[in-house]
């Protein structure tokens, strides 16, 4: 269901109005890439989408700093080979033509993630580093895929991710359930769950990363009014996909919506409807050879009571 709803926004060319999300956290990743000093030589974009994190290293806009011009060219001139991995084909089509193709060596796998049986993914230590924008919230079984992508990863190598957390559309949720509850007298999964940001730690210490740093951030983002949000939802492909979600909103309960959402979340300046969506950043390491290691518990020869006076 889900891979239906992505090649179906994957065609749209509408869809290319609607990557300000994604776009935006391929930025903050390569923010976090620029300050590692691991090599670059083999890197994998796992669920890549349509590629906005090969296009945020290679786009040139006139209101770039400096600072964003150093991070990109500096991630950019590590990379030897990147490879773009998704589900969708269409999605890994979508910029085929694009000018990040020929600054970049870009080999395409279309693959289902969770499946990860494509040859090149289940062979050991073939990654230096590995990133996944946005994309590891479809998948169900993420203990087994973080096991696996540590497993393809180098020693010393490094996976940094991105993935919705758990409030993301929280104006949208409660909205929805007030709505539901005053036209049905019950409430439907109307909005897909997102992982607690508070697992995800656990859940990269168990597949075996370690130096583990984890992190939330949110963008708000304003809309004129509730069908604009779901249309952009729609367009990014990041529609529900429960199957036992009933297939549309009934009229009635997209009226009661949009006076629920303003009342509730509305700005009463402008009249718009945010949206917040909140997301998980991630970077583990795989140990190798000259791994940092924490000391031994007891070995320290500072009392912590004479820095604090």
């Amino acid at each position: 269901m889900k891979l239906k709803q992505r090649e179906r926004a994957a065609r749209d060319e509408e869809s290319q109005m609607v990557e300000y999300i994604r776009d935006e956290v391929a930025r903050r990743t390569i923010e976090r890439l620029a300050f590692l000093k691991t090599p670059f030589s083999t890197v994998m974009d796992f669920g890549c989408n349509a590629g906005n994190f090969e296009r945020q290293l290679c786009d040139v806009r006139p209101d770039d700093d400096k600072r964003w011009r150093d991070d990109k060219n500096l991630v950019r001139s590590k990379i030897e080979k990147i490879y773009m991995v998704d589900s969708s084909q269409n999605m890994l089509d979508k910029y085929k033509s694009a000018p990040f193709n020929s600054m970049l060596n870009i080999e395409r796998i279309n693959t289902d993630e969770e499946a990860y049986s494509h040859p090149l993914l289940m062979k050991k230590d073939m990654f230096n580093v590995i990133v996944s924008n946005l994309s590891l919230h479809w998948i169900n079984d993420l203990p087994t895929v973080f096991k696996k992508l540590y497993n393809s990863l180098q020693p010393n190598g490094c996976f940094v991710g991105s993935m919705f957390a758990g409030d993301t559309l929280f104006e949208l949720r409660t909205a929805l359930q007030l709505a539901e509850m005053e036209r049905c007298g019950g409430l439907s999964p109307r909005v897909s769950p997102f992982v607690e940001s508070s697992d995800v730690g656990t859940l990269m210490q168990k597949a075996g990363f370690q130096m583990l740093t984890i992190d939330v951030e949110e963008i708000v983002v304003e809309y004129p009014d509730v069908l604009a949000l779901m249309k952009d939802l729609q367009l990014m492909g990041e529609s529900n996909s429960i199957l036992s979600t009933p297939p549309a909103l009934r009229k009635d309960l997209l009226i009661a919506l949009q006076p629920i959402y303003h009342a509730m979340h509305g700005d009463p300046r402008t009249g718009n409807l945010p949206a917040t969506f909140r997301f998980v950043f991630m970077i583990g390491w795989k140990p190798g050879e000259n791994f940092p290691q924490p000391a031994p518990r007891g070995s320290a020869n500072v009392n912590l009571k004479d820095v604090l006076k």
